[in-house]
């Protein structure tokens, strides 16, 4: 088996005809699995197809075992429509959000259900021989425990705490992940799954994941983490916004005003992270004499009202707000959502950016604006890699190479339809 790296790659060669078939397969596979149109008469309104292409597509997916049947629909009048979804044998996809200390593992199936989860502590600083051999083997442990064999993963989406060139999955200087520079993550997975890898920033799946959680994918949304450091994930009508070489959303190094003295790890001084991250309150509260070592030591002794952690907190609100601002500003988003280590303290760290940016903010850029917490806490990161792997499962080349592994009926005909 080999791995595949390939969310934009295009259709191999085939005919005309039989590209012309695929495209329409796919076209009603994908409504089938978002549940945009699920009866036959649903599909053809959507598609503009005609019923009996329709039918025939139908047929065909279901000769393939990509479609089942269901009951049928309440009917105005005439047969009962009966209702399509996709088989639940029609493939699976795997899911990893990876942390610097902690991992959120995840198997679901191509309509979006997850079949297994679990939570595991996880040392990133292992480097990726080890990190990755493990999880190939939790991989392995979690098929086995649903049922699912190796073959019917249709693709794997991977999030770490660090930069990522998306278009081959490598880990690029990455600040808190020791060992992993230059690593290439799909090809530690080439002889274990015939399906691409996709790897991206953690931030971009939590974004990607909370996106998901909401009814409807509004215009732009900003997912801003706040843990041992700060970054951004920039969601554009449900697709990730990445930037020329993936760096897009990386604002923990945006430099901030009366913070020159303080060192980042980046190698700079006076950026966001270096003053107002759960690492930087852990440090400072520590130099305090309060007994803080992580993230959740602060928000512990925020939440039991201790008034130098709550103190630092809101101090950090206010900056993170100006940061956050000067984004409201640029891009004018939708929706903000606040979320990792530091999420919890709603009253003091939400409220504290909402002030800011409703202050240093234009009054256009925030007249329709939502700021609000994570929806799915812990979860986001997950969600978000499952989302990433059935984006290229349902993307023109993710459906080729879907309908290539299953003996549909009717691709090589050469009849007219």
């Amino acid at each position: 088996m080999s791995a595949h790296h390939e969310p934009h790659e295009a259709y191999g060669a085939h005919d005309a005809h039989a590209s012309a078939l695929d495209s329409s397969l796919g076209a009603v596979l994908r409504l089938v699995a978002a549940g945009e149109a699920t009866t036959r008469s649903e599909i053809a309104r959507v598609t503009g197809l005609a019923r009996s292409t329709v039918s025939q597509r139908v047929d065909a997916l279901r000769g393939g075992r990509l479609v089942v049947e269901g009951r049928p629909v309440r009917s105005t009048g005439g047969r009962p429509p009966i209702a399509l979804s996709l088989d639940p044998r029609a493939g699976a996809v795997l899911a990893a959000d990876l942390g610097a200390t902690h991992c959120r593992l995840a198997v679901a199936d191509l309509s979006g259900i997850v079949l297994g989860e679990q939570a595991k502590a996880l040392d990133i600083a292992q480097g990726p021989d080890v990190v990755l051999s493990w999880l190939r083997i939790q991989f392995a442990e979690m098929l086995a425990a649903t049922g699912r064999p190796a073959a019917e993963v249709r693709a794997v989406g991977i999030g770490v705490p660090g930069p990522v060139e998306f278009s081959t999955g490598t880990v690029v200087r990455p600040p808190i992940m020791p060992g992993w520079d230059a690593a290439c993550i799909p090809g530690h997975f080439a002889e274990h799954y015939d399906a691409p890898v996709l790897v991206d920033n953690d931030v971009n799946i939590m974004a990607l994941g909370e996106a998901s959680a909401r009814d409807t994918a509004r215009e732009l949304l900003l997912f801003i983490k706040i843990g041992t450091g700060i970054g951004c994930g920039i969601i554009s009508r449900g697709t990730v916004h990445r930037g020329a070489d993936g760096a897009a959303g990386d604002i923990g190094h945006i430099g901030i005003r009366d913070a020159d003295h303080v060192p980042c790890r980046c190698g700079n001084v006076g950026c966001i992270e270096a003053v107002a991250s759960g690492s930087a309150l852990v440090r400072e509260l520590a130099e305090a004499g309060l007994d803080a070592r992580t993230s959740q030591d602060v928000v512990s002794l925020a939440l039991k009202g201790n008034p130098i952690a709550a103190r630092s907190v809101r101090v950090a609100a206010a900056r993170i707000g100006e940061v956050v601002a000067a984004l409201v500003n640029f891009h004018n988003p939708s929706t903000i959502v606040v979320g990792g280590a530091l999420a919890p303290l709603r009253d003091d760290l939400l409220a504290g950016i909402r002030a800011v940016v409703y202050r240093r903010a234009t009054p256009l850029a925030t007249r329709a604006l939502t700021i609000e917490a994570s929806r799915l806490g812990e979860r986001a990161g997950v969600v978000g890699a499952i989302q990433l792997a059935h984006q290229h499962v349902f993307s023109p080349p993710g459906l080729h190479q879907l309908l290539s592994r299953r003996p549909v009926a009717g691709r090589n005909s050469q009849g007219r339809s």
